[in-house]
């Protein structure tokens, strides 16, 4: 059978053709689009998040949770007594991954869990995975995490990261500082005995520190990622770290008279001097690509500290409370008046050329949307990457599949999702329109299916409208 007709057979369906409905609680049911147990998506165009080109006319079938058919229209028929939806016009995507998709949202308003309107505004936007990558209040997400799990919430499946683990130098707040290796093998220890699956380190760590970290984590199965600066690429990728936060614009490598373990005020301002074409950025992207890191791409979020470039959707500024929404369209104000902390557009243009050339080279670059005060929320944010990847060379089939397979792929979990590919977990989106075409389209979300219920996008979404900064 040809790759464009990939089928089980009807067999097999009726194997898998239990219901998934007793997965929905009534907190959850309103939601609900569509939970039969066979579902036929017909008549959509499909973007699989392989790599592979965009296929018209086709046909998606999910039974019991799981992508049974993809093919043809002409070939792939319906299995008798399934629920058939004629969907001509619509896309189909992966459902999206996200590897920064904190709960919290910090702005000169406050700082408050999004328990709530996070995971709606997830997965009602098209995010079917998200990784914390580091929380405020790591036991609401664990918490929230079992109640999506069990059915009594809305919302993506979540890796969890732990709190922030920072070195002896943090300055105040929630990071958990550590002042010996030893402690930080204690540490991880105690968070993968929590069911932590990935653990975040910020700026002040020591090598040290992080090498007993990273070794300790491995041997509990975690990934390491970094928000780095004491630590660069270079030095962390030696140490065997997994992954890699925001790219170009934090790496220390290329800080002149650097202090070994310190992060010097420079980092993030001095990148704009560093030529992305020259040979000490050709030397970081070997050294990385030698040691199979993966770096996250967060362009949405700084781009809202770039001069000029600081606005948000209407649609997301409606999400957030009115405090938080004054605090929001205040600082756009002052980021574009170039009365804030501002990354300059000459460096914005250099972190989207450092991730095209490391893909290019053949790194692995996955997405996240790092909620912030400024406006940068859960999904809106995920779609704005998905342009600015577009705007930085990226074909839309290419920019899927970093916002959906590479992500899978470094959670460990391609093998179940991640891709429309038969045998795997049925995590879709549903978009009016064509973003092949359209980058833009990609902000028509219809229904949002994972494992194989079909969810009201505009439902979550609406649910949520005012309390972004509230709950």
């Amino acid at each position: 059978m040809s790759g464009r007709h990939r089928l089980l057979p009807l067999s097999a369906l009726l194997l898998i053709a239990s219901t998934a409905a007793a997965q929905i609680g009534p907190a959850v049911r309103p939601f609900v689009i569509e939970d039969a147990p066979t579902v036929v998506l017909r008549h959509v165009r499909v973007i699989d998040g392989t790599g592979a080109p965009v296929r018209d006319n086709q046909t998606v079938i999910i039974a019991n949770g799981r992508i049974a058919a993809v093919g043809d229209d002409a070939i792939v028929t319906a299995p008798t007594g399934a629920k058939v939806h004629d969907l001509a016009g619509a896309t189909i995507i992966p459902g999206l991954v996200d590897l920064h998709g904190h709960q919290y949202f910090l702005s000169s308003a406050g700082l408050t869990q999004m328990a709530v309107s996070a995971p709606r505004l997830y997965l009602g936007l098209g995010v079917t995975t998200i990784r914390t990558a580091g929380g405020q209040l790591p036991y609401d997400e664990l918490n929230t995490k079992r109640d999506i799990d069990r059915g009594l919430a809305a919302g993506p499946r979540m890796h969890i990261s732990g709190p922030y683990l920072d070195g002896a130098r943090s300055g105040p707040g929630h990071n958990r500082r550590l002042e010996s290796p030893e402690e930080a093998r204690r540490v991880v220890a105690y968070w993968a005995s929590e069911g932590a699956t990935w653990l975040k380190f910020q700026g002040n760590i020591s090598r040290a520190i992080l090498g007993a970290a990273i070794e300790e984590a491995h041997r509990h199965g975690l990934g390491v990622t970094g928000h780095l600066c004491s630590v660069s690429f270079r030095e962390a990728a030696a140490l065997g770290i997994d992954n890699l936060e925001h790219g170009f614009i934090t790496n220390s490598d290329y800080l002149p008279n650097r202090t070994p373990d310190r992060c010097s005020p420079d980092n993030m301002r001095y990148q704009v001097q560093v030529d992305v074409e020259g040979p000490a950025v050709d030397s970081t992207i070997r050294e990385l690509l030698a040691r199979n890191v993966t770096l996250t791409s967060t362009l949405s979020v700084y781009e809202l500290f770039v001069p000029g470039r600081a606005r948000v959707p209407e649609a997301a500024l409606e999400a957030l409370a009115p405090a938080a929404r004054a605090a929001a369209i205040a600082d756009l104000e002052e980021t574009n008046a170039g009365k804030a902390f501002a990354v300059p557009p000459a460096l914005f243009e250099k972190m989207k050329r450092f991730e095209k050339k490391w893909v290019d080279a053949g790194g692995r670059l996955a997405a996240g949307v790092d909620p912030w005060g400024n406006g940068s929320l859960p999904g809106y944010g995920d779609h704005r990457n998905f342009e600015l990847l577009v705007e930085a060379g990226f074909s839309p089939v290419e920019a899927v599949r970093i916002m959906s397979a590479n992500g899978a792929r470094l959670l460990r979990e391609l093998d179940d999702y991640g891709t429309v590919t038969v045998g795997k977990r049925a995590d879709l989106v549903v978009l009016d329109g064509n973003p092949a075409a359209v980058p833009g389209d990609i902000r028509k979300v219809r229904w949002v299916f994972k494992d194989g219920i079909g969810y009201d996008s505009a439902k979550l979404v609406g649910s949520v409208k005012g309390m972004v900064g509230i709950q």
